[in-house]
């Protein structure tokens, strides 16, 4: 890595000039050392000394060039490391003028289980549980509806392991032929892990393959006189044959994406239509941040390289344009697939209608967006008119406190822009060290907690402070920022209206008065929607917390339970909603629960009385 010296002004010529020709990574860097782009190249030295020549360049990147104090480069082997490099690079540093693909959801997946008896289940969010993942999805939806076809024709069970354990009989959806019990026994072990085996040729898209399979196990079974068994096997080939019927492209079992790109404003909508074995997975939106880049193909360019850099490819994907380094990108989805991917621009027939139908759809979805960020902004105005602000609030930081008589107090902050929530800046704070339902205690230790840092790190502050409550809260949170010398924050108490009721909210001022907009007011609504938000994040984390305590001392309040047992346990029976539903006999199954200690923990955990028996082993 080659690095060069902070300075005032930055000679761009004269560095691009040292640089080498070899393919690479290049960080243009602010006096500050915030990263302002990161891009690759094929040859380092003309790529980089091309912002620096005569060539006119978009007032975007002139304001770019500007700030830049450096450039730090990176050489990789080739034009395809260099891409994997760049998206890592852009995931992780945020460069402010890049475009940035953003989503506040993890992907749905299919996930088959690996345990002795696997189970089928939807899943979101890090793929930590042992097994098979299959995806990802375009929407919840579409794996909603898969999961439904799977567990009709495979008859593969749903169910937690902790009702899985505990089940004495089949649960309905052995009764309407939806699982094939094996809670209970009802499925020999051989015929559940054929079926896993079959389901998970059907999710890889081998369908054509399992139904030959399946053709041949039904004459077998024919040829052997089990004629029910056959019969089964029949339906379900039919039942595959049609999903194949209805849903081929073109005549073939396509595995393919289809994207579209609409842009208005420096908006920007990406919509992706996608294909499975031929089968049509449905929708979905997505709105990259474009920082200033105003070329559609240069936005669908950066969504693919790092849309497939988290997602395994396609064997095809369908552009409706051509993007700059098609080729480039092409082979390192490749390389990272293990095998070809095409992107194609030009296409005839089905492929055609269903880019059609892309483009459509993402006019449409852009349509939806930028009307809803013309409310967003109208609501902004309203309220920087309401509170005599100089210019509409960029950022609304709102503290909320949640506790139950005391018990388990929380402090959540949720924090807002010009766009709405960024969920990804939420805090919760466990309040500690204060008298039970203290809720000027709980405020005051939570606003220290969040603008100390700020105050001694210079982190960023917000243009408008709300706080749940009235003038008692409110003069807490002035207090706590006077304390600390922070300056410049707007701050509203929102009190709850006359028997809670929405829109009756009274807004405290600093400076004493108060305001009653009404349910009308658009401002009001806004707030309304940080503080409802707040609320919320503030209980879920409180009853989190509450029921971690509960869990936690019921154990732990028993003689003879120490961390291991009580690890040991939980994690056994799922949790303690499955410790419950256990017998003492189940509960003494358990590696290190003998009898006499298991119906001391069912008792306990049942409110019976404690049986007085001989020390546990």
């Amino acid at each position: 890595m080659r690095r060069t010296p902070d300075a005032s002004t930055f000679d761009g010529r004269t560095f691009a000039r040292g640089l080498s020709t070899a393919p690479g990574v290049y960080r243009m860097l602010a006096a500050d050392g915030t990263v302002l782009y990161v891009g690759k190249a094929r040859a380092l030295r003309n790529r980089v000394g091309s912002y620096f020549n005569a060539t006119p360049k978009t007032a975007r990147t002139m304001a770019m060039l500007a700030q830049v104090a450096r450039i730090e480069v990176t050489v990789t082997r080739t034009e395809a490391e260099a891409l994997l490099l760049e998206n890592q690079l852009i995931k992780s540093l945020q460069p402010r003028y890049n475009v940035l693909l953003r989503d506040d959801k993890s992907y749905p997946y299919v996930l088959l289980t690996q345990e002795p008896w696997p189970r089928l289940a939807f899943h979101r969010g890090p793929r930590t549980v042992p097994g098979r993942y299959f995806g990802p999805y375009p929407s919840a939806a579409s794996v909603r509806e898969t999961l439904n076809l799977m567990h009709k024709l495979f008859r593969l069970r749903s169910c937690e392991d902790s009702v899985f354990r505990n089940r004495s009989r089949p649960c309905l959806q052995h009764q309407i032929g939806r699982c094939s019990a094996p809670c209970v026994g009802l499925v020999p072990a051989r015929e559940y892990d054929e079926a896993v085996r079959r389901a998970a040729m059907f999710l890889d898209g081998r369908s054509e393959e399992l139904g030959q399979e399946l053709t041949a196990a039904m004459e077998a079974a024919s040829a052997r006189l089990d004629f029910e068994e056959a019969a089964r096997l029949r339906d379900l080939i039919a039942t595959i044959r049609k999903l194949q019927a209805r849903q081929y492209v073109d005549g073939q079992a396509a595995d393919l994406d289809v994207l579209a790109v609409a842009m208005q404003r420096a908006t920007a909508c990406v919509l992706l239509l996608a294909f499975r074995d031929g089968r049509n997975l449905g929708t979905r939106a997505f709105f990259p941040k474009t920082n200033g880049e105003e070329s559609a193909e240069e936005v669908l360019a950066a969504f693919v390289s790092q849309y497939y850099a988290e997602q395994t490819p396609p064997r095809e994907i369908v552009l409706d344009r051509e993007i700059p380094d098609r080729e480039l990108i092409e082979q390192a989805l490749g390389e990272a697939a293990g095998r070809r991917v095409q992107l194609r621009c030009n296409v005839r027939g089905e492929r055609a209608g269903y880019l059609d139908l892309a483009r459509r759809n993402a006019e449409l979805a852009l349509a939806t967006e930028l009307a809803s960020h013309s409310a967003q902004q109208a609501r902004l105005e309203s309220l920087r008119e309401l509170l005599g602000l100089a210019e509409p609030p960029r950022r609304i930081e709102c503290f909320d406190i949640s506790h139950t008589l005391g018990e388990a107090t929380v402090a959540s902050c949720v924090v807002f822009d010009g766009n709405g929530p960024l969920r990804g800046q939420y805090r919760r704070y466990n309040i500690a060290g204060i008298e039970p339902g203290d809720d000027y205690a709980a405020m005051q230790q939570a606003l220290e907690r969040r603008f100390r840092k700020a105050a001694e790190e210079g982190g960023v502050l917000p243009d408008l402070l709300l706080i749940d409550g009235g003038k008692g809260q409110l003069a807490q949170a002035r207090a706590v920022l006077g304390e600390l010398g922070v300056s410049g924050v707007c701050m509203v108490g929102v009190a709850k209206g006359e028997e809670r009721r929405p829109g009756h909210e009274t807004l405290v001022l600093p400076d004493g008065r108060e305001l009653r907009p009404g349910a009308a007011s658009p401002g009001l609504q806004l707030i309304q929607q940080v503080r409802d938000e707040a609320h919320r994040f503030a209980i879920t984390g409180h009853r989190g917390k509450r029921q971690k305590a509960r869990a936690t001392s019921r154990l732990e309040d028993i003689p003879g339970i120490g961390p291991r047992r009580r690890a040991s346990l939980l994690r056994h029976f799922g949790g303690l909603a499955g410790l419950k539903a256990a017998g003492a006999e189940e509960i003494a199954r358990v590696e290190g629960i003998n009898a006499a200690l298991a119906h001391r923990i069912y008792a306990t955990l049942h409110g019976l009385p404690t049986p007085t028996t001989e020390r546990d082993g």
